[in-house]
């Protein structure tokens, strides 16, 4: 059996009608808000692109400098005045172990029967060889009596009391002048005719104290190393 319909009560029409404008004009508010947020993105989005970014080039010229470090020489300084007194006549290290033994003071030669009484630097053949003590030339003399080829420079620094002698050096300079601390005093003699089948190049530094005793010429040079800007 069929109910017979009624009419709907005017209230709650009005009701209904209320609350779907509601709805309706909470939609389109939602709707004007993304756009304008699109809109936004869109325009923040230009400006960032648009923006200076560093290349990886500028980057890399920005970036912090490349260094190395590098082995240099320390003198002694004996008369407290602030200055080193010594410095190292080839700028490079000591000779290590060769076919003809070490050269560091006090080492081995003639079989052990006597000690080693300076140290030898190691050179490159022809390069400049240099005072490791200011002072005057007193003696160009043979480093040995039947080779006239290798020679050695004697230098005197009597403010300090100690004398240098230099071995395989061809001179520049002679006896009687006055030296600066590093000066150039000839170049470096190669060792191959002498020494032949192995001896690294070198010069043989001998530092005599005030009380005349030799000394390991390592105590007045020391190895230092420094951070500079690699080239």
């Amino acid at each position: 059996m069929m109910r017979a319909m009624t009419r709907p009560d005017a209230t709650v029409f009005q009701t209904w009608l209320t609350q779907t404008c509601a709805t309706l004009g909470a939609a389109v508010g939602v709707a004007v808000l993304l756009h304008a947020g699109a809109a936004a993105a869109a325009k923040l989005d230009v400006n960032f692109t648009g923006a200076h970014i560093p290349t990886s080039l500028q980057m890399a010229t920005t970036s912090t400098p490349a260094t190395v470090k590098v082995l240099t020489w320390q003198g002694a300084d004996i008369d407290g005045d602030g200055a080193p007194d010594f410095v190292n006549p080839t700028g490079k290290a000591p000779r290590q172990h060769d076919a003809y033994g070490y050269g560091a003071f006090g080492a081995s030669r003639d079989g052990g029967s006597r000690p080693h009484e300076g140290v030898d630097y190691m050179v490159d053949a022809g390069q400049d060889v240099v005072a490791p003590v200011s002072g005057f030339v007193t003696k160009i003399g043979f480093a040995y009596a039947d080779d006239a080829r290798l020679k050695f420079i004697e230098i005197t620094n009597p403010a300090i009391g100690y004398v240098a002698r230099v071995f395989y050096v061809d001179p520049s300079v002679e006896v009687g002048d006055t030296l600066r601390l590093g000066q150039v005093i000839g170049r470096a003699h190669g060792l191959e005719a002498k020494y032949p089948g192995g001896m690294t190049d070198h010069v043989h530094l001998e530092l005599i104290a005030p009380n005349q005793a030799r000394i390991d010429a390592t105590r007045m040079l020391a190895e230092r190393y420094v951070t500079r800007l690699a080239t």
